[in-house]
C-alpha cells in the first residue's frame, strides 16, 4: 500500500513514509540519515507532499502504534 501511495504521487516510498512521519501531531524534526547527498534532496522533498485523510488512514493501517517515551 505504501508503495502504491508513492507511485500515485510519483515519489518514493521513503518520501512517503517521511511525508506521514511529519504529518503526525508532536513531530516537529525527525531524525533523517542521508549518506549520499541525492538521500538528502529527497528528504526535504518529502516536506512538499500532502497526503490527505485516506492516505494517512490506509498508512496507519499498516502500523501498530507503541507507546510514546518522554514529557507528554
Amino acid at each position: 500500500k505504501l508503495k502504491q501511495i508513492a507511485e500515485k504521487k510519483g515519489v518514493k516510498p521513503t518520501q512517503i513514509a517521511l511525508a506521514w512521519l511529519l504529518a503526525k501531531r508532536g513531530v516537529n524534526a525527525p531524525i533523517i540519515r542521508a549518506s549520499k547527498m541525492y538521500q538528502l534532496e529527497e528528504a526535504v522533498e518529502a516536506t512538499k507532499i500532502s497526503l490527505n485523510a485516506e492516505e494517512i488512514n490506509t498508512l496507519e493501517e499498516l502500523y501498530t502504534p507503541h507507546q510514546i517515551l518522554g514529557h507528554f
